[in-house]
């Protein structure tokens, strides 16, 4: 499985494809499971990033545990968390991210 990621260019926070826009969380990120869903998402990156809204698009695999959207790869997560070194920054410091623990 996979969702589209990218950095917000107006802050650079990063952000996942969701429900039709831009999430500061990747919850709710719209779900690829095969070529056409893939597909669609690149589409939907690419004309994000033609239009200035987002930089460095990219579709990154993920897993689903619990109903809980989990990147595979150590960068993406330490992206939907935050710092590595304060857990009272960034995503992780959020209410949100204290239900999903």
């Amino acid at each position: 499985m996979k969702v589209l990621t990218a950095n917000r260019l107006a802050d650079g926070e990063a952000v996942w494809y969701a429900n039709g826009g831009w999430a500061e969380i990747i919850d709710n990120a719209d779900l690829a499971d095969d070529k056409a869903a893939e597909d669609r998402l690149e589409a939907i990156g690419a004309t994000a990033l033609a239009n200035n809204e987002v930089v460095d698009v990219n579709l990154i695999d993920v897993t689903v545990a619990n109903g809980v959207v989990v990147p595979v790869r150590l960068r993406e997560k330490i992206r939907a968390a935050g710092p590595t070194n304060r857990n009272d920054l960034g995503k992780q410091a959020r209410p949100e991210a204290a239900r999903a623990a």
